[in-house]
């Protein structure tokens, strides 16, 4: 391009403006960072019933009070609604709020939002009262090891059939990759299939394997190559018997159709459960690992969180080979809690009184018994570590506490006080390591012996 006087002038002018025009809306305004915190006033957020708690909220900008904020709050035990509501102001201190105590065995919650400029934020605080004392409200029903024996039995009678797919892609320098799947029962008669991803260490040798069970929803996987680097055999599996390498758009549309409101499929009828299935196909994985020559014919552990947290429990209570369990925040425990007037467990599908989502039934009550981790928990040998915090409220801490309290083997609960339903890069680690090391120690124990 030439320019010509004339141009250049007009150029010119054209850059004065703009400058001009930046200069009259200023800087930019910095990115702000508001937060609404719930503390109970003990460090460890824990209480013995009767012993009063009271909660301090803080509305906070960039880690600085935000005064004048009107905040509004809510408390009484989690997951129900709250027995006092009430509205206060910020002002140069932080609000304090009594919050009464609990008669028994379980958990208080406060609840606050605050609206600043057009933007409601929210915060929770979660005060435990005696947790190890809380008993199950779930019944144990007599027959519950004659109906799994049956479907051990039933699965018995199916090859495993393993099918593999090399997955180059999805390997590191220390391990290979393939999608599997396996020959499972249904959830009525006749088969189905269960999909996964297989990660074996490349060198040759003898390792322990860990089956991951998965969180809920339908997604892909990719496996869990990191922890194959570290010397152990691992399948994540997927729970709905579908191919587990599609593409993302796949699942959103199962997870949006057919597949939506999995979790009480069949919930009147214990044969038709959707979980029948999904029970069974964690055996039917440890099938699979405990056939592989690679296997140290050992050492087999299960580890999941939410949906999956569950699965790793029902998984160590089902199957005898399990030698080490480790659980996040489980949901599907003590499913029940809410026919006794307290939180129950993930799905939530005894919470509702009325509209079209009521699950109340006997017969969807009864089910129930047949599949809630408590009743697994009971029989669960293997030792364990489980992770999770008071401030959940997709797993309330009351009824992870439910089917944790019933464990008769060797366990190690870590909290993280002030999470919900995540966890933290420590607790993760943790956990991980725990497992790795426990795993790989016993197998080269036993190699040595």
């Amino acid at each position: 391009m030439i320019f010509t006087p004339r141009r250049f002038v007009a150029t010119f002018l054209a850059v004065v403006s703009a400058l001009a025009l930046v200069e009259a809306q200023g800087p930019r305004q910095p990115f702000s960072r508001v937060a609404v915190t719930v503390t109970p006033d003990r460090a460890d957020w824990t209480y013995r019933p009767g012993d009063p708690v009271s909660f301090r909220i803080d509305v906070l900008r960039d880690g600085h009070p935000v005064l004048g904020a009107t905040v509004t709050y809510g408390f009484g035990p989690e997951m129900l609604p709250p027995l006092t509501e009430a509205t206060s102001v910020v002002g140069s201190a932080p609000l304090t709020v009594a919050a009464g105590t609990l008669a028994t065995p379980g958990f208080l919650r406060l609840i606050a939002t605050a609206d600043i400029e057009g933007h409601t934020y929210r915060g929770v605080g979660t005060a435990g009262f005696s947790p190890d004392q809380i008993q199950p409200t779930q019944t144990n029903p007599p027959d519950f090891d004659a109906f799994w024996n049956d479907e051990r039995v039933r699965l018995a009678a199916l090859p495993i059939d393993a099918r593999w797919t090399p997955l180059p892609d999805y390997g590191t320098a220390e391990a290979d990759c393939w999608q599997v799947n396996l020959q499972n029962v249904g959830v009525t008669e006749g088969g189905s299939r269960l999909y996964g991803i297989l990660c074996m260490p490349k060198a040759s040798g003898k390792y322990p394997a860990l089956l991951s069970v998965p969180g809920a929803g339908v997604r892909p996987y990719r496996g869990w190559a990191e922890m194959a680097g570290r010397g152990v055999i691992t399948l994540q599996v997927g729970i709905h018997g579908i191919p587990v390498i599609q593409p993302q758009e796949v699942y959103d549309g199962l997870g949006r159709g057919g597949l939506n409101g999995y979790p009480t499929f069949g919930l009147d009828s214990r044969e038709r459960y959707y979980y029948r299935r999904v029970y069974t196909g964690t055996l039917r994985a440890n099938d699979f690992l405990t056939s592989l020559p690679q296997w140290d014919g050992r050492n087999l552990g299960v580890t999941g969180g939410s949906q999956g947290g569950a699965l790793a429990i029902v998984t160590a209570g089902l199957d005898r080979r399990v030698t080490r369990l480790a659980a996040y925040y489980p949901a599907l425990s003590d499913l029940t809690g809410y026919l006794n007037g307290r939180a129950g467990g993930w799905p939530h599908m005894f919470r509702a009184t009325e509209g079209p989502n009521v699950h109340r039934a006997e017969a969807k009550v009864t089910t129930s018994s047949y599949y809630d981790v408590v009743n697994f928990a009971r029989r669960v040998t293997a030792p364990g570590r489980y992770s999770w915090g008071y401030n959940d409220e997709t797993c309330p801490p009351t009824s992870m506490y439910a089917a944790y309290n019933v464990i008769a083997a060797s366990k190690q609960l870590t909290l993280a006080y002030d999470t919900g339903h995540r966890t933290t890069q420590e607790q993760v680690d943790e956990i991980n390591d725990w497992l790795a090391d426990e795993l790989t120690r016993a197998t080269a124990t036993s190699s040595a012996r």
